[in-house]
């Protein structure tokens, strides 16, 4: 009897395409909520501003406000009045100087800020009224923060599709705004198949059965979810029957937009994702030609999406951060979901590539190059714990020290 001809494996870059592509008609549904909760969503609409940031010009230093042109050597200029922040100060005299603090409006006449250091104060005509000497040369709008020189009236401050973060929910602050409208985070179903699977807790190391591992892909699964803004369902662990299959994968698709799993995508005997997910749906992709991960699937559970990852940690792993993590980011309506890589120096030899895209685990080292895990087996997980990134190298390439290759940071893949 012949052999089944295998289907040629689908590089990374048309997989992704595809499993983009099915997202590309879906709306976003969306929420209002508190800008002090939005930390990590993603914006479903965008933020126009309905002020000038900041509102007037205003002093950037503690000190004094004054005309330049009443600056000269050994002139003794008084202070005719005294303007704190949240206060309104009036035209400023001629020859005078106005006490000044950071933040505080600019007072019409003024036309600069000499800071506090540079004055000495000295007295003035009588025995309360206070009057400074300036010390140094001023320029004519030096240490004034000028209207709306932040933020014009009417600019677009943040786009729909960002991730916010920090520094956007104080801009959006900036303009006034206490609400935020934002994608609603996925629901994601998730579940792991294999009975050698046993959850940490339940089991002695020393009572393990032969064969038996526990479940690591669980516990980092369900962590790179939720920093991934999703609501998770964890479904637990599922026998490996069929029929077990079929009802986990009819139960998880009830009220998720996701089902992800773990295990079972090969093409074992004991492998039924395929074969439940086809009973119950459809199966768009299969093989992917990446190193580690290639059994990797995506199709559809009644209507909600269903990806499956491979059982291997590392490819488990690894395929996660390259498919199922734009997927998600795209799915919460963020556009730009490309791979950041940086050019940095190979301080170790690859000399026998595969004929897939590699995702070499890596760290990098005090000489700004990268050190390689010596152990890239795909059920090493010691691997992404010790580095910091991968060596996306492209198929067949060999690498020899000192070569540039293309990294990509662990840390931008899992905030």
């Amino acid at each position: 009897m012949s052999a089944t001809p295998r289907s040629p494996l689908i590089p990374l870059a048309t997989a992704l395409a595809q499993l983009l592509a099915v997202l590309d008609e879906r709306r976003v549904a969306t929420e209002t909520l508190s800008t002090l909760q939005a930390d990590g969503r993603v914006l479903a609409q965008d933020v126009v501003s309905k002020l000038e940031v900041p509102p007037q010009d205003n002093s950037s230093m503690d000190g004094y406000a004054l005309r330049c042109a009443d600056i000269a050597p050994g002139r003794v200029l008084p202070v005719s009045q005294r303007i704190p922040a949240g206060s309104q100060g009036t035209p400023l005299q001629a020859g005078t100087v106005a006490r000044i603090f950071t933040g505080a409006p600019i007072p019409p006449g003024a036309d600069a800020v000499v800071m506090q250091e540079d004055c000495m104060e000295v007295n003035g005509s009588g025995p309360s009224a206070p009057a400074i000497q300036v010390q140094t040369q001023a320029q004519v709008g030096q240490w004034i923060r000028r209207r709306g020189e932040d933020v014009m009236y009417g600019s677009t401050v943040l786009h729909s599709g960002l991730r916010l973060g920090p520094a956007a929910l104080g801009m959006a602050a900036s303009v006034g705004l206490a609400d935020l409208q934002v994608a609603c985070k996925p629901r994601v179903a998730l579940f792991s198949t294999g009975d050698e699977l046993v959850m940490p807790g339940t089991m002695a190391p020393q009572d393990m059965p032969a064969g038996s591992i526990y479940n690591s892909n669980r516990f980092f699964l369900a962590a790179l979810l939720r920093r991934m803004g999703c609501e998770l369902t964890d479904m637990g662990i599922v026998p490996d029957r069929l029929d077990a299959t079929v009802q986990a994968l009819r139960d998880a698709a009830q009220a998720h937009d996701l089902v992800l799993t773990s295990g079972g995508v090969s093409v074992g005997e004991e492998d039924h994702i395929k074969p439940a997910v086809q009973q119950l749906g459809r199966l768009d992709l299969w093989q992917i030609a990446i190193k580690p991960g290639k059994p990797f699937a995506h199709g559809r559970v009644g209507e909600a999406h269903f990806i499956g990852l491979p059982g291997n940690p590392v490819s488990s792993f690894v395929t996660f951060l390259l498919l199922v993590r734009p997927f998600l980011l795209r799915m919460q309506g963020v556009q730009d979901v490309a791979l950041s890589r940086l050019a940095l120096r190979a301080d170790f030899d690859w000399p026998r590539p595969d004929r897939r895209q590699e995702f070499l685990r890596v760290r990098r080292n005090a000489a700004g190059g990268l050190d390689l895990f010596p152990n890239q087996s795909s059920g090493v997980l010691t691997s992404v714990v010790w580095g910091d990134g991968l060596v996306d190298n492209p198929p067949g390439r060999s690498i020899a020290r000192g070569d540039t290759v293309h990294f990509i940071g662990l840390s931008d893949l899992m905030g």
